[in-house]
Formats: structure tokens, C-alpha cells, sequence
């Protein structure tokens, strides 16, 4: 196999331990071309810029940022780099980034430059507020990553087995996790996840209550559909409240006094 290839197939960013291990000699390395993050290591051109960062500066991708990386749901956010660091590895030259110190679950291995998922979910409960932190817990199980069952078996620390103990893999989205947190407390029942009249609405309050929450892809197609199944559900008793990303990332006190006057008058009742 060609030496870049072989970078290309691995990532695009390798140790040269690595390299002469699969059989390439150092003149052959020495002279493919590659790029050189560090002493140690070297990458192919153009290769994923965050990968070529870690390996510069001796560190792993985890936290939000892998957990983006892995097509989680996280909160939009243009914050600095989440890397991890061994606890005793002392000062890295990793600008600009937070750096994780906390020991990793699973340990790490040589020259991996990404965190495995049950890393990332643990330093996740322990950097973001706890419905940020639910919301990546439960995008990892809806996507079928992790179980509770197996994050179970793990030494978790607090933060993580509080985060776990509330984790499911039913809610669709992030919002959807967020809203289920806040609604704890209200004087109905809510039932996520519940098919009506053809089709499933993410919240059903009481008996009569819909509350529905819109993320990007309601638009064109989906959002006439949405309209359509609204009246539906009018024509049948039931009020529907429908609101979308910034209002509940941004607005939720209105949204939350939406619900409350609804319940008030008796809205959720059959």
C-alpha cells in the first residue's frame, strides 16, 4: 500500500512509530511528502485541521467538541477547542482550547487523537450544565453509540451518574430533551412521544395539551404537513402550542407562561 494512503486510510494524521511498525522505512517516510504536526508524527496535506492540532499538541479531541465530531446533538456553540489531557502529563501546548485533566474511563490508546464515546460523555457530564450534558447523552443513545445498561458498569463520578439516571434514547432532538427537564414540575402529565390521529407529537400535556417543537428541518414539505395535522388535531379538541429553537433556547419563560395559562384553563383536560 502506498505511505499516504495508509496515512489516508488512518485519519490522516499518524505517529512515525506507527508507520515503521506497518512496514515503512524511515527513508520512505522521510521523503513521501507528508507534513510533520510534531516530532513523532506526521500528516498528510489537507488533513482535518483539528486532528493536526491534537497531534501538535499532544492531546485528544473529546467533550463537545468529539461529541460534534460523532453527529450528537449539541447546543450551537462557537466555543474553543474541548481536548483531553492525561492528569499527570503537566503543561500542553494546546492554545486556545479547554483542556480536560480528569482520568479517561477507558484508557487512551497510544496515539489515538480521539476520545472513544464513553470518554466523551463523561467529561461532557462534568463540563456542560446538566440539560446540555442530558441532551449529548441522549443523542448518543438514540444513535444506538452507547447503552445505559454498559455506561452502568463504568466508575462513573457524580456528575455522570446523575446525568445517566435521566438519559433515554426516545427523544428526538436535543430541544426535545430540554423541554422534558422543564416540564417536570407542571401540574399534568406528559407523555413524549405520542402517536395521534396518524401522527406522533412530541409532547401530549394531560389529555388535550400538544406541545410541539420545531427544529431546522421544518420547512417547505414538513412545515405543510405540520399545518395540516394542527388542524387535524383542532377539529378533534386538542390545542396545539408550537415553538421552535430560540424559543426554547431563548425564550423559554414565555413558552413556559404559554403552557401554565393553557393548563389554567383547563386546556389539558379530556
Amino acid at each position: 500500500m502506498d505511505i499516504r494512503e495508509w496515512v489516508r486510510h488512518r485519519g490522516g494524521v499518524v505517529r512515525t512509530s506507527d508507520l515503521r511498525d506497518a512496514g515503512f522505512s524511515r527513508h520512505r517516510i522521510g521523503t513521501a511528502g507528508l507534513e510533520r504536526p510534531r516530532r513523532g508524527w506526521v500528516a498528510e496535506q489537507g488533513a482535518d485541521p483539528l486532528l493536526y492540532s491534537a497531534a501538535r499538541a499532544g492531546v485528544v479531541l473529546t467533550c463537545v467538541t468529539q461529541a460534534r465530531r460523532l453527529g450528537l446533538w449539541t447546543l450551537d456553540d462557537s466555543s474553543r477547542p474541548h481536548v483531553g489531557a492525561p492528569p499527570a502529563s503537566g503543561a500542553v501546548a494546546a492554545r486556545g482550547a479547554r483542556v480536560h485533566w480528569s482520568a479517561p474511563l477507558i484508557a487512551r490508546v497510544p496515539g489515538a487523537l480521539e476520545d472513544p464515546i464513553e470518554n466523551v460523555l463523561a467529561i461532557v457530564a462534568e463540563c456542560r450544565p446538566f440539560e446540555q450534558a442530558l441532551a449529548v447523552w441522549d443523542s448518543a443513545m438514540r444513535q444506538g453509540l452507547v447503552s445505559a445498561a454498559v455506561m452502568r458498569r463504568y466508575a462513573l463520578r457524580p456528575a455522570a451518574r446523575r446525568v445517566l439516571e435521566d438519559a433515554c434514547a426516545h427523544l428526538d432532538s436535543g430541544l426535545e430533551t430540554f423541554v422534558s427537564v422543564r416540564l417536570r414540575w407542571i401540574p399534568a402529565t406528559v407523555h413524549p412521544q405520542v402517536y395521534l390521529h396518524g401522527h406522533r407529537v412530541d409532547f401530549l400535556i394531560g389529555a388535550r395539551l400538544v406541545l410541539q417543537i420545531d427544529g431546522g428541518h421544518h420547512v417547505g414539505a414538513q412545515r405543510d404537513a405540520d399545518n395540516a395535522h394542527d388542524t387535524l388535531l383542532a377539529l378533534h379538541g386538542y390545542t396545539v402550542i408550537r415553538v421552535g429553537y430560540t424559543d426554547v433556547v431563548d425564550r423559554w419563560p414565555d413558552v413556559q407562561d404559554r403552557i401554565l395559562r393553557a393548563l389554567a384553563q383547563g386546556l389539558h383536560l379530556a
